[in-house]
């Protein structure tokens, strides 16, 4: 069963990035501009997926809804008007979507983001910021200028830290990539300061606010921090949830019991664990190597960089009953790497 969409103040707070995620959806982000031949891989990906599916629904004696198959997005820093024309990609501007969105015909249920087309807005902030050279500076200059406070900004430095780390563990860094990682770092610093001066006016505010006051405070502090989480939580749920029903169908309880925990991931994690979810099949050993992705991603978010030890314990783990699974899952955050272990 599918669940509600996610709050709009989810899908509010990741712009048009939020928008694009609506309705089920295939993202594939490129790094460099896309080619012709990297997009007419894409969609015989998804057009291979529409076959499984119409596969399993006439298993299951169901039929398949055009709404309910997902949309190709393209996601490229640049697209040149040679490559937009070989495929006839249009523009929709009537239907409210910005500059810089492009359209195939309704049936071919592709679409195509060019970066450096969008315009300057918040609402597009998310997406400039995976763009390249000065799409790319003037998003983390907009950035910068953001309230320290603004969720836009904690989500969005997030998603930059992550590729920051992933740029200086490549051996060999193109001039663009040192640029970004030299512009990312005062801001890194910013946010630490920023950190470390909280705590302590945090512990000093503590120290003076005594009584019903205080508990009041807390209480008050502790409830709208609880809402948030709730909030972000429940979309994240949603959308993990509807993700796989439209790669696999129907779920197993082995998927669901990984859907409390992994719904708490950082937006960073939880945007990389998609990205590599929607790269797999969508046949038998797809559905058995998403199970083993979401293992990984729950055992590493734990316990970070995973050991061979714990690398084989993932069959072991997806193997479990659902009601052990789901207890073990439960217990984890409480359990060191030698007691879980132990259990196996």
């Amino acid at each position: 069963q599918i669940r509600d969409a996610p709050p709009p103040s989810y899908i509010q707070s990741l712009g048009l990035l939020g928008k694009l995620a609506t309705t089920p959806a295939i993202f594939e982000p490129f790094r460099n501009a896309v080619t012709v031949n990297q997009i007419r891989s894409c969609m015989g990906k998804l057009f291979d997926i529409y076959a499984e599916l119409e596969r399993l629904a006439k298993r299951e004696d169901r039929r398949i809804e055009e709404a309910q198959l997902p949309l190709l997005w393209v996601l490229t820093p640049t697209a040149s008007p040679t490559l937009l024309d070989g495929f006839n990609f249009q523009p929709n501007l009537g239907t409210n979507w910005t500059e810089g969105v492009y359209f195939l015909g309704l049936y071919q249920k592709t679409a195509l983001v060019a970066i450096h087309q969008l315009p300057r807005t918040e609402e597009t902030l998310w997406l400039r910021i995976l763009g390249k050279g000065r799409v790319q500076k003037q998003a983390i200059e907009e950035l910068t200028a953001l309230p320290e406070d603004h969720p836009l900004r904690e989500s969005a430095l997030e998603l930059l830290y992550s590729l920051q780390a992933n740029l200086e563990a490549k051996r060999e860094l193109e001039t663009e990539d040192r640029e970004l990682i030299m512009a990312l770092a005062p801001l890194y610093r910013q946010q630490m300061a920023a950190a470390i001066e909280q705590g302590r006016a945090e512990g000093i505010q503590q120290g003076r606010t005594e009584g019903i006051q205080q508990g009041r405070t807390e209480g008050i502090q502790q409830g709208r921090t609880e809402g948030i989480q709730q909030g972000r939580t429940e979309g994240q749920y949603s959308i993990l949830e509807n993700f796989l029903l439209v790669q696999f169908g129907e779920l197993d309880p082995i998927f669901t019991a990984f859907f409390p925990i992994v719904s708490t991931f950082p937006a960073t994690e939880f945007t990389l664990l998609l990205v590599q979810l929607s790269a797999l099949s969508v046949d038998d050993n797809g559905r058995q190597q998403a199970k083993e992705l979401l293992a990984q991603f729950v055992l590493k978010t734990r316990f970070g960089q995973l050991e061979t030890s714990l690398t084989n314990l993932i069959p072991n783990l997806i193997a479990l009953s659902p009601a052990d699974l789901t207890l073990l899952l439960e217990q984890l955050p409480e359990l060191s790497e030698a007691e879980l272990l132990a259990k196996f």
